[in-house]
């Protein structure tokens, strides 16, 4: 018998978990091996167990899936990545492929196409929603972007810093020092020229990272 697709799922609303499971879990050749409510979990579990694929929501608090992804691939971790989300925009997109997702799902074709993108990805294609435009697989990489230039802890303080925590806080939650905490920000208000955390959330919705 052919080997079953090993999938982990990553989404912080268990309902919406308990929704794939009954999709996924039905069919013959896919077997559902752990879930995760959280973007840090999600790449714990991939490391631990090595999934065939990890179909992931974009929108999760702490770390959103984006950079769970982005993560993944920079670890080495060999999963490849569904990314779940409810945006077409272009940036959400490109930003999700460049991070190392292999495949973008629109949560409003899931009906129509998840099983389809799980067995693409799954099995070493690419798959984006039809909605989407196909150039985005052939020019993301190409796109010159001053996120690029930030490091993984910066993009973690960035989300945070979005989400509205303060120093103490993130300080708390990354656990390093508040002088650290504001070390990063400033760094990371030189690289993307920003002047006020006003617009460093606007940054953070349009890269995907808050909603």
């Amino acid at each position: 018998m052919p080997r079953k697709i090993r999938i982990i799922l990553a989404d912080d609303h268990a309902m919406v978990r308990k929704g794939f499971s009954l999709i996924l879990g039905q069919e013959p050749d896919m077997q559902i091996i752990a879930e995760a409510g959280s973007g840090k979990e999600a790449i714990r579990l991939a490391k631990e167990l090595k999934p065939t694929i990890l179909v992931m929501d974009v929108a999760m608090p702490d770390m959103n899936g984006v950079e769970a992804t982005r993560q993944i691939s920079e670890q080495g971790i060999e999963c490849p990545v569904l990314i779940l989300s409810m945006h077409k925009d272009a940036v959400y997109v490109r930003e999700s492929l460049r991070a190392g997702a292999k495949g973008y799902l629109l949560k409003g074709s899931i009906d129509q196409d998840l099983l389809k993108a799980v067995r693409a990805v799954a099995g070493g294609n690419g798959f984006l929603s039809p909605e989407i435009s196909g150039t985005l697989l052939e020019d993301y990489q190409q796109t010159s972007d001053p996120f690029d230039l930030l490091t993984a802890r910066e993009r973690q303080v960035l989300q945070l810093l979005a989400e509205g925590q303060v120093a103490k806080e993130i300080a708390s939650a990354l656990d390093i020092s508040v002088y650290t905490v504001d070390a990063h920000r400033g760094r990371i208000m030189k690289k993307l020229a920003l002047r006020s955390l006003g617009e460093l959330v606007k940054f953070a919705m349009r890269k995907g990272l808050v909603h």
